[in-house]
């Protein structure tokens, strides 16, 4: 008989969904994997739904083989606003067996985005960054912006100082509402986006902005900013920037709404000022030069999703979490 894990986001958690070192290793083994061909991501299938052109469900394939022997669709539905108890974005992961095909479970995986995206940003600032950071900037108060906050503390024990700023101060009044700290870390609210960067290692922009709200100014010496909302960034900021780095260049530059790929089809970016992906950083340890000015674009790949979902439902299985479903 087969059957089906389901996993709650509850579920996920309790899986070690929650673990940011495993988080961390997950994308890096993915990353070297998909190097060496064993594994890979077909381009994402959009569908409208809707007038409002923000209300889309895309469709998110990839494999990825080694241990997590995983092949997925990462089902994600985006509507313009929450209605009721309805967040405005769900994700949900139906993971195979890459092995033989065997159908193994289907994961709440909204909560998993979040972990790998911010995976991906704690790897940007390890392998960019010249020394580790004392000072970081978190702009926005979404679910990103809590994840990369989360991970900045659990990750980086050499920051002294967190400094928050979002467009709507009492969003950022309720994430930071009873959110612990770590000892030794300085949680400041920041009513300026100039005083929430003034002094910054690490800019980790997490907003929805549709507009810039980080210009060139914001570009110095031996400073990493991450990009993990959709136009936040300036076309003259990345051309300040002595390094640009990406997660990964494809297909989806020809159509991305990220400031960098907006940058590209705008006929300003050529795909050769790329320095590095996350490959040449994390495979091949490239490193930029002393003192150089750094920008990373995280478009968000969805092999991350099908190596964190796999992992999780292994570990699920193994501890007897969730719920099993008759399949065949």
């Amino acid at each position: 008989m087969i059957t089906l894990r389901y996993l709650s986001r509850a579920d996920v958690i309790a899986a070690g969904g929650g673990d940011w070192p495993l988080a961390v290793a997950d994308v890096r083994e993915a990353t070297r994997l998909l190097r060496t061909g064993e594994a890979g991501m077909e381009a994402e299938s959009v569908m409208p739904m809707g007038s409002d052109p923000r209300a889309k469900a895309y469709g998110l394939p990839a494999f990825v083989g080694g241990s997590y022997d995983a092949a997925g669709l990462k089902w994600a539905v985006h509507r313009p606003e929450s209605r009721g108890d309805l967040p405005s974005i769900t994700n949900t992961t139906f993971i195979n067996r890459l092995s033989d095909g065997r159908p193994l479970g289907l994961v709440e995986s909204a909560y998993l985005t979040r972990m790998r995206t911010a995976a991906v940003s704690a790897l940007a600032m390890e392998h960019l960054l010249p020394s580790p950071p004392a000072r970081v900037a978190i702009l926005g108060a979404g679910a990103q912006a809590e994840a990369h906050l989360a991970m900045v503390l659990a990750l980086f024990p050499s920051v002294s100082e967190i400094r928050m700023w979002n467009r709507t101060g009492s969003r950022l009044e309720a994430l930071l509402a009873g959110k612990p700290s770590r000892a030794g870390v300085t949680l400041v609210r920041c009513a300026a986006i100039a005083e929430a960067t003034a002094e910054a290692d690490v800019i980790l922009s997490c907003t929805s902005a549709s507009d810039p709200i980080l210009d060139d100014k914001a570009v110095r010496p031996g400073r990493l900013i991450v990009q993990v909302g959709y136009h936040e960034v300036s076309f003259a900021a990345i051309a300040a920037s002595d390094v640009v780095a990406v997660d990964l260049w494809g297909d989806f530059a020809e159509k991305s709404a990220k400031s960098l790929f907006q940058m590209y089809r705008a006929g300003q970016f050529p795909p050769a000022r790329v320095a590095a992906d996350l490959a040449r950083l994390v495979v091949d340890g490239w490193r930029p030069p002393a003192g150089a000015s750094l920008y990373f674009s995280s478009f968000g790949l969805n092999l991350f999703d099908i190596a964190l979902a796999a992992r999780v439902l292994n570990q699920a299985e193994v501890g007897g979490i969730g719920a099993t479903l008759p399949y065949l």
